[in-house]
């Protein structure tokens, strides 16, 4: 595989500050998009088990360009000057990363690749630039639905120590739960400013969606039975009822996955899933 492509060290954005490693293929498919795998949480490029690893070299011997970054203050990358909140500050990095991209490269086309908050970061971003035409979304912050909630029990209760954490109120499902009825419930002030604490509760997240599938962005939802974010299937349909997915969104799920695709066996399968959706991802 490593004839296939080569990798180089690059740094990107107005002051050269945001550091990455960008893998190009011998042969590029034309009019292949460019692949931007984004951070989860503080995990720098590399990635929980090296998955953006590989996945960067599998999708580059297959014809991609594809770059794993350091949003800023992670890994390599500085931190940045201007006092952004932490949302705006990612955000603001992707503009200046896909900046340089059509800049130095030529590119014009980007999927945006995330686990968890990189999910996050992908679809709030995605709103707003054209560049953007496809989305992998690897169990993304979802609203929690009845449905949901009858699986997450279903799963939980069975063990002796959750029933220990409800009586002593220590219960993640307990908190969900509160937090659940408290902004259904009581009204809610709209934040000033735009954070991932309780994004599943807030209407942007949903207006997100929906103004990049008006957009046309392709999307590709990647849910594990086991993370905290999902429990079945059609849950990202059941949630955002008023978006018109259509033939925008693939779904893909993984009954035996934990949040991080620990297994090394649920990880290639993670890669070949994501392989095979870009393959059909047709140029615009």
């Amino acid at each position: 595989m490593s004839g296939s492509f080569t990798e180089h060290i690059v740094a990107f954005g107005r002051r050269q500050s945001l550091v990455g490693i960008l893998s190009r293929p011998a042969r590029p498919l034309p009019d292949a998009p460019a692949i931007v795998i984004l951070n989860t949480g503080i995990v720098h490029r590399v990635g929980h088990h090296r998955m953006y690893v590989l996945m960067a070299r599998q999708l580059a011997a297959a014809g991609h360009p594809v770059l794993r970054f350091d949003f800023s203050g992670i890994g390599d990358s500085s931190q940045r000057v201007d006092h952004l909140s932490p949302v705006n500050s990612c955000l603001a990095d992707i503009a200046e990363v896909l900046d340089s991209l059509e800049t130095h490269h030529q590119v014009k086309r980007v999927v945006l690749v995330g686990l968890c908050s990189g999910a996050d970061h992908a679809v709030l971003y995605a709103r707003r630039d054209p560049r953007v035409v496809g989305l992998v979304l690897i169990n993304p912050t979802i609203p929690p639905t009845a449905r949901y909630y009858y699986h997450y029990i279903a799963q939980r209760l069975l063990r002796l120590r959750n029933w220990i954490s409800i009586a002593t109120l220590r219960s993640g499902l307990l908190r969900r739960l509160l937090t659940h009825v408290r902004h259904g419930v009581l009204p809610q002030k709209q934040p000033d400013t735009l954070t991932l604490d309780g994004l599943e509760y807030s209407p942007y997240l949903e207006q997100s969606y929906r103004e990049a599938v008006r957009r046309g962005v392709k999307m590709f939802g990647v849910f594990s039975a086991l993370s905290p974010r999902a429990t079945y299937r059609q849950q990202m349909h059941d949630a955002f009822r008023d978006v018109e997915f259509g033939d925008s969104l693939r779904l893909e799920f993984f009954p035996e996955s934990d949040h991080l695709f620990t297994p090394g066996k649920e990880r290639a399968r993670l890669r070949a899933v994501i392989k095979d959706w870009l393959a059909g991802l047709s140029p615009t």
